[in-house]
């Protein structure tokens, strides 16, 4: 393969193939690669007093003082696609990838899409909440901050385990292993993680894995968040109860009712489960 078509690939997986997966990850890179570069650069005109991440971090990363948040909103969202090295954001995108295509397996891109930025919020929310209202953070309240896409990825991952909760997967040495064993390993080393020295990082991860839970859990009762992000189709049709050619018709009449059914069916199954003949009344109705 070519450097062109291997770029025209990545492109084309990253932006066009509508999968959430491989989206994230490529942002996540494209964002850490340009900043890492970006810092070379002014490491090289020599501003050697402050390193570049240091400067990024001050107006990308989310804080956890309420005084900033006012004119550092945006953070909420910049937060998760700012990484603090080549192994956090290593580890973070091996495990989207490998949480992110179980996720597919069972649910849908846009829940996807849904989970992967709101438990980023929950945990900037989890982490901002507990540096305001646990004694024990007052004294380093003003210059926290947290940044890299680990909230999002608990996210995704708690999501699975609670969906699927005998999902298994093979380890080496181990053989067959249920996943939810490891993740929740690794909500036990985020709750000891709290009293560590890096504790705001603990807190974001556990949002993360509270909104998973939370999400799938109001989704299996039949409410789904993610409906936030669902585009409503509207098709206007129009009925002609007076057929033409001296008064017969030229063929089955569409009313809305029939195209409600189907728009609901293509919300739940996707359009490759419509049989032809839907597929034939939902092509009448957008003509009509």
């Amino acid at each position: 393969m070519t450097k062109n078509n291997l770029l025209a690939d990545l492109k084309f997986k990253v932006f066009r193939s509508g999968n959430p997966v491989f989206f994230y990850i490529g942002l996540n890179t494209i964002v850490f690669v340009a900043v890492a570069l970006f810092g070379v650069t002014y490491f090289l005109a020599g501003n050697t007093s402050i390193r570049f991440m240091d400067y990024v971090r001050e107006y990308l990363a989310f804080p956890a003082a309420l005084s900033k948040v006012p004119v550092r909103f945006y953070t909420i969202l910049t937060y998760q696609f700012l990484h603090k090295d080549i192994f956090h954001v290593l580890f973070n995108m091996l495990g989207l990838f490998w949480m992110g295509r179980i996720f597919l397996d069972f649910l849908k891109p846009r829940q996807f899409h849904f989970v992967y930025l709101a438990g980023g919020v929950m945990g900037a929310l989890f982490f901002t909440l507990a540096y305001n209202f646990i004694p024990v953070f007052s004294t380093s309240l003003f210059g926290a901050t947290i940044i890299g896409s680990s909230a999002s990825v608990m996210a995704i991952a708690v999501a699975v385990i609670t969906l699927v909760p005998d999902y298994q997967i093979t380890m080496l040495l181990i053989g067959n292993f249920k996943l939810k064993y490891l993740v929740l390993a690794y909500v036990v080393i985020d709750l000891i993680g709290i009293a560590t020295t890096n504790p705001g990082d603990s807190f974001a991860h556990l949002g993360g894995a509270f909104l998973g839970f939370g999400y799938i859990k109001l989704l299996q009762k039949g409410k789904d968040w993610s409906n936030l992000f669902k585009k409503k189709t509207k098709l206007k049709v129009v009925r002609n109860d007076s057929p033409k050619s001296g008064g017969k018709s030229n063929g089955h009449v569409v009313n809305q009712r029939e195209v409600d059914a189907i728009l609901d069916k293509i919300s739940k199954s996707g359009y490759n489960k419509l049989s032809k003949e839907e597929k034939e009344t939902l092509f009448k109705a957008s003509k009509n």
